[in-house]
């Protein structure tokens, strides 16, 4: 039987494609959250956040991210979701809705925004009524929705799955 030898941090893989993908994130309770999803976003090579609020993201938390994340910081997400809209980008949310597809079963178009819900009080009303498609992500015990930095890298990893299945070591 062959011996396993830990390689601490392995050099990441590079999509054969450039990563497309914006993600909107509303004032977050959690400055914690909100540093954990950026560091998500970094080994998912999300080049952009937009954050609103006066969100202040860890550098202790988000690591090595956020050299290479853009982070704009909005007061709100639906002027910047309907730009985005404008710019041919699929927006989608993170969000248990009446039409929410299941994550597992969902194709993100390559040039997508994931708006993600807060913590406690999910989506606003004007930001549901811009989303092209709502993701859910099944849960299969209480409580009955993940804290919103896990869910965040759940998704973002499934973008990631779904558009680097051809990927070349840098």
């Amino acid at each position: 039987m062959s011996e396993f030898i830990h390689l601490r941090h392995k050099p990441y893989s590079q999509p054969a494609t450039p990563n497309q993908l914006v993600l909107a994130i509303p004032q977050l309770r959690s400055n914690v959250n909100l540093a954990r999803i950026a560091r998500a976003a970094g080994c998912c090579g999300v080049k952009k956040i937009i954050a609103c609020g006066n969100a202040k993201i860890d550098p202790k938390i988000a690591r090595d991210s956020l050299d290479f994340l853009e982070v704009q910081r909005k007061r709100s997400l639906p002027p910047v979701l309907k730009e985005l809209k404008s710019d041919g980008y699929r927006i989608v949310g993170l969000e248990q809705t009446t039409h929410s597809h299941n994550l597992h079963e969902y194709q993100f178009q390559m040039k997508s925004v994931l708006v993600i819900g807060h913590e406690r009080l999910g989506m606003s009303e004007s930001e549901l009524a811009l989303l092209d498609d709502s993701i859910e992500i099944p849960v299969f015990g209480l409580p009955l929705s993940y804290n919103v930095a896990t869910a965040t890298a759940m998704a973002l990893y499934e973008y990631c799955r779904q558009w680097a299945q051809q990927s070349v070591s840098i």
